[in-house]
């Protein structure tokens, strides 16, 4: 329908008619107003505040990094031997692993082969990664297959106390 003939068949209604379809006009406007952009307004707002937040934290990050990075690691990356079986023991229990933790055993000076059966690819990692950042601890070597559901591993790793 064209334009034309859309104000013709307009025109050809009652007043009344007309003027129920200029008001519903309005409130169908003003329905999809309140209903879809003031929300979208809503959150593309909550969206400015967290990425301003998210900024204003990475600022300080930057700014704390080099007295983080002269403070050296802490005590607890002066572990010897014995410790070391006792952290990953630990450490593998607070995070999670503690069902995987097939078994660990002396693989060199200072260092541990741990057997890790059935353990989730994400826990594992983040696992590494904390024994890494606050123990000092260094991965030597490591072995990670798939098993049978996805995300997760087998892992034999081999590890090493500072």
């Amino acid at each position: 329908m064209t334009r034309v003939e859309l104000q013709r068949w307009f025109d050809s209604l009652a007043p009344r008619d007309q003027r129920i379809l200029r008001v519903g006009g309005i409130a169908a406007a003003v329905i999809v107003l309140v209903g879809v952009f003031l929300p979208l307004q809503h959150l593309v707002n909550a969206a400015g505040k967290r990425v301003e937040q998210k900024q204003a934290d990475l600022a300080w990050m930057r700014a704390a990094a080099p007295s983080v990075l002269a403070a050296g690691p802490g005590p607890s990356s002066r572990a010897t031997a014995d410790s070391l079986v006792v952290l990953i023991d630990q450490s593998a229990r607070e995070s999670g692993l503690a069902k995987s933790l097939a078994g660990s055993q002396p693989s060199g000076s200072g260092s541990q082969r741990v057997q890790l059966n059935a353990a989730d690819f994400n826990l594992l990692v983040a696992w590494l990664s904390r024994l890494s950042s606050q123990h000092g601890v260094k991965v030597e070597s490591a072995t990670i297959t798939a098993a049978s559901a996805p995300g997760v591993v087998t892992a034999t790793l081999v590890l090493r106390a500072p």
